[in-house]
């Protein structure tokens, strides 16, 4: 599985590396903010269906609308437990102040079918949202819109939005929920969501009486078929 990813995460990086303005690096999620910190990006990537994404969805912040970052930006695309960062070049550099003073923008990769990779990325303020079963040029002209601070919106995604408008579930709900989807417990939940296990529990009774469900293997069917998780 990891080697698998990491070949998501090459295809993903060599796709973004074809454009003539771009610059390609690739890291782990787990070296995430080391390399955030480094690089200092402007544009960050990525696939909403990785876990390391939405360990990471919590903290997510973004530039103010119409906000054009100075100077290179950077792109992160990430695929499965990795990531990759892309650089846009301009004519002239900017200065490392410049960078650090940026915060980077979001564009996200979703499947259709699935409005609860929609609704964590709408919370976590992305900018780019993009159907990766679309053409692939899509992606470049994405992460360009969010380079400039401005919103990309693939319009095949237009049904997944209106039904993310009508889920009843928290984006912490979602957390919590994705990950006992893929089999975490309790403990674990709360050391990845840095949470306390009372709290990971009441989150757990909040989501069985939320969608409805007779306990958390039900909630998880439930959601699974609503494609909230």
């Amino acid at each position: 599985m990891a080697h698998e990813q990491s070949l998501l995460r090459s295809a993903l990086a060599a796709l973004l590396d074809q454009e003539p303005d771009f610059e390609v690096a690739g890291a782990d999620w787990h070296r995430v903010n080391e390399s955030g910190r480094l690089l200092r990006p402007h544009v960050w990537v990525a696939d909403a269906d990785c876990p390391g994404w939405r360990r990471h969805v919590g903290g997510w912040t973004r530039p103010a609308e119409g906000h054009a970052p100075a100077g290179r930006t950077l792109s992160r695309a990430a695929s499965g437990s990795g990531s990759a960062e892309v650089s846009l070049r301009a004519p002239e550099a900017a200065s490392a102040a410049d960078m650090m003073r940026c915060t980077a923008g979001l564009v996200v990769l979703t499947d259709a079918g699935k409005p609860g990779n929609l609704r964590r990325a709408y919370d976590a303020r992305a900018l780019g949202f993009v159907n990766k079963d679309r053409s692939p040029d899509r992606l470049p002209a994405a992460v360009r819109r969010a380079a400039e601070g401005k919103r990309f919106v693939d319009e095949s995604l237009a049904v997944e939005f209106m039904q993310a408008a009508e889920m009843p579930l928290t984006r912490r709900e979602l957390s919590v929920l994705s990950l006992s989807a893929e089999g975490a417990s309790v403990n674990e939940i709360a050391r990845s969501l840095h949470l306390g296990n009372g709290t990971v529990r009441n989150y757990l009774a909040a989501i069985t009486r939320k969608t409805g469900a007779r306990n958390r293997v039900d909630a998880i069917r439930i959601s699974r078929v609503a494609g909230w998780v």
